[in-house]
Protein backbone atom coordinates (compact mmCIF):
# COMPACT_ATOMS: atom_id res chain seq x y z
CA UNK A 1 0.00 0.00 0.00
CA UNK A 2 1.23 3.55 -0.83
CA UNK A 3 1.76 6.04 1.59
CA UNK A 4 -1.36 8.38 -0.20
CA UNK A 5 -3.05 4.96 -0.08
CA UNK A 6 -2.60 4.55 3.43
CA UNK A 7 -3.15 8.19 4.55
CA UNK A 8 -6.52 7.67 2.23
CA UNK A 9 -7.47 4.40 4.00
CA UNK A 10 -6.90 5.64 7.44
CA UNK A 11 -8.71 9.33 6.87
CA UNK A 12 -11.38 6.87 5.91
CA UNK A 13 -11.67 5.61 9.41
CA UNK A 14 -11.17 8.02 11.03
CA UNK A 15 -14.45 9.94 9.19
CA UNK A 16 -16.78 6.71 10.03
CA UNK A 17 -18.29 7.43 12.89
CA UNK A 18 -18.05 11.78 12.42
CA UNK A 19 -19.92 11.40 8.99
CA UNK A 20 -22.89 8.91 10.72
CA UNK A 21 -23.07 11.33 13.48
CA UNK A 22 -23.78 14.21 11.35
CA UNK A 23 -25.90 11.79 9.26
CA UNK A 24 -23.79 11.93 6.01
CA UNK A 25 -22.11 9.84 3.70
CA UNK A 26 -18.83 9.38 2.54
CA UNK A 27 -18.26 9.85 -1.47
CA UNK A 28 -14.30 10.53 -1.58
CA UNK A 29 -10.96 11.01 0.39
CA UNK A 30 -8.48 11.93 -1.85
CA UNK A 31 -4.85 13.21 -0.70
CA UNK A 32 -3.02 14.79 -3.80
CA UNK A 33 -0.19 17.34 -4.31
CA UNK A 34 -0.59 20.50 -6.66
CA UNK A 35 1.19 23.20 -7.10
CA UNK A 36 3.75 22.23 -4.22
CA UNK A 37 0.88 21.82 -1.69
CA UNK A 38 -0.52 18.66 -0.39
CA UNK A 39 -3.85 18.49 0.21
CA UNK A 40 -6.29 15.77 1.75
CA UNK A 41 -9.62 16.49 0.54
CA UNK A 42 -12.91 14.87 1.69
CA UNK A 43 -16.32 14.82 -0.18
CA UNK A 44 -19.26 14.23 1.39
CA UNK A 45 -22.71 14.07 0.47
CA UNK A 46 -26.16 14.14 2.84
CA UNK A 47 -29.72 12.98 1.65
CA UNK A 48 -32.15 14.26 1.10
CA UNK A 49 -31.53 17.74 -0.10
CA UNK A 50 -27.27 17.43 0.07
CA UNK A 51 -24.76 18.65 2.55
CA UNK A 52 -24.43 22.23 3.52
CA UNK A 53 -21.69 24.13 4.48
CA UNK A 54 -22.69 24.07 8.28
CA UNK A 55 -22.60 20.28 7.37
CA UNK A 56 -18.80 20.86 5.88
CA UNK A 57 -17.87 22.97 9.16
CA UNK A 58 -19.13 19.83 11.53
CA UNK A 59 -17.44 17.63 9.63
CA UNK A 60 -13.88 19.41 9.37
CA UNK A 61 -13.68 20.82 12.67
CA UNK A 62 -14.38 16.77 13.97
CA UNK A 63 -11.30 15.62 11.53
CA UNK A 64 -9.60 18.04 12.18
CA UNK A 65 -9.32 17.12 15.56
CA UNK A 66 -8.81 13.68 15.14
CA UNK A 67 -6.08 13.95 12.86
CA UNK A 68 -3.75 16.23 14.97
CA UNK A 69 -4.09 13.06 17.89
CA UNK A 70 -3.31 10.64 15.58
CA UNK A 71 -0.63 12.56 13.66
CA UNK A 72 -0.22 9.75 10.83
CA UNK A 73 0.19 12.28 7.92
CA UNK A 74 4.09 13.41 7.17
CA UNK A 75 4.50 16.96 6.74
CA UNK A 76 2.27 19.72 6.09
CA UNK A 77 -1.19 19.58 4.33
CA UNK A 78 -4.49 21.42 3.70
CA UNK A 79 -7.47 19.79 5.31
CA UNK A 80 -10.77 20.34 2.80
CA UNK A 81 -14.61 19.29 3.33
CA UNK A 82 -16.88 19.71 0.64
CA UNK A 83 -19.56 18.18 -1.21
CA UNK A 84 -18.60 16.26 -4.72
CA UNK A 85 -20.02 18.81 -6.81
CA UNK A 86 -22.68 17.98 -9.69
CA UNK A 87 -19.45 17.95 -11.91
CA UNK A 88 -17.80 14.91 -10.29
CA UNK A 89 -16.54 12.33 -12.07
CA UNK A 90 -17.59 8.59 -11.18
CA UNK A 91 -14.65 6.68 -10.58
CA UNK A 92 -14.98 4.19 -7.32
CA UNK A 93 -17.10 1.04 -7.28
CA UNK A 94 -19.42 3.09 -4.48
CA UNK A 95 -19.68 6.36 -7.12
CA UNK A 96 -21.22 3.83 -9.57
CA UNK A 97 -23.84 1.47 -7.33
CA UNK A 98 -24.87 5.19 -5.80
CA UNK A 99 -25.64 6.34 -9.40
CA UNK A 100 -27.91 3.30 -10.73
CA UNK A 101 -30.63 4.24 -12.91
CA UNK A 102 -29.01 8.28 -12.93
CA UNK A 103 -28.00 9.22 -16.31
CA UNK A 104 -24.74 9.41 -17.15
CA UNK A 105 -22.17 11.52 -19.54
CA UNK A 106 -19.50 9.12 -20.79
CA UNK A 107 -16.24 10.42 -22.59
CA UNK A 108 -13.97 7.50 -24.46
CA UNK A 109 -10.23 7.06 -25.15
CA UNK A 110 -11.34 5.98 -28.67
CA UNK A 111 -14.88 6.23 -30.75
CA UNK A 112 -17.22 3.82 -28.95
CA UNK A 113 -20.06 2.72 -31.55
CA UNK A 114 -18.79 5.58 -33.89
CA UNK A 115 -19.07 8.12 -31.33
CA UNK A 116 -16.67 9.63 -28.61
CA UNK A 117 -19.32 11.01 -25.85
CA UNK A 118 -22.47 9.18 -25.25
CA UNK A 119 -25.23 10.28 -22.44
CA UNK A 120 -27.21 7.14 -21.14
CA UNK A 121 -28.96 5.64 -18.07
CA UNK A 122 -26.55 4.06 -16.04
CA UNK A 123 -28.31 0.41 -15.13
CA UNK A 124 -25.76 -2.27 -13.55
CA UNK A 125 -21.66 -2.13 -12.43
CA UNK A 126 -19.45 -5.11 -11.79
CA UNK A 127 -16.36 -4.67 -9.72
CA UNK A 128 -15.31 -8.20 -10.43
CA UNK A 129 -15.98 -7.31 -14.32
CA UNK A 130 -14.91 -3.89 -13.95
CA UNK A 131 -17.76 -2.57 -16.37
CA UNK A 132 -21.27 -0.84 -16.46
CA UNK A 133 -24.24 -1.55 -18.11
CA UNK A 134 -25.96 1.66 -20.06
CA UNK A 135 -28.54 1.93 -22.00
CA UNK A 136 -27.86 4.23 -24.82
CA UNK A 137 -30.54 3.36 -26.83
CA UNK A 138 -34.09 2.83 -25.72
CA UNK A 139 -34.34 0.45 -28.63
CA UNK A 140 -31.59 -1.80 -26.41
CA UNK A 141 -33.23 -1.37 -22.88
CA UNK A 142 -30.82 -4.39 -21.83
CA UNK A 143 -28.11 -1.89 -22.20
CA UNK A 144 -24.52 -2.09 -23.19
CA UNK A 145 -21.60 -3.72 -21.24
CA UNK A 146 -18.61 -0.75 -21.58
CA UNK A 147 -15.37 -1.81 -19.29
CA UNK A 148 -14.44 1.29 -17.38
CA UNK A 149 -10.80 1.17 -18.75
CA UNK A 150 -12.14 2.16 -21.54
CA UNK A 151 -13.48 5.49 -20.53
CA UNK A 152 -11.82 8.56 -20.08
CA UNK A 153 -14.31 10.26 -17.88
CA UNK A 154 -17.57 9.06 -16.51
CA UNK A 155 -20.02 11.54 -14.40
CA UNK A 156 -23.27 12.23 -13.71
CA UNK A 157 -25.25 13.85 -16.72
CA UNK A 158 -26.48 17.41 -15.79
CA UNK A 159 -28.71 19.64 -18.13
CA UNK A 160 -28.76 22.96 -18.09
Amino acid sequence: MTKKESYEKRTEELLAPILEGAHCTLVDVEYVKEAGTFYLRVYADKQPGGITIDDCEVISRALDVKLDEEDFIDGEYVLEVSSPGLDRPLKKARDFERSIGEDIELKFYSPFQGEKEWVGKLLAYSDEKKTITVMLDEEKPEGTEISISDLSMCRLYVEF
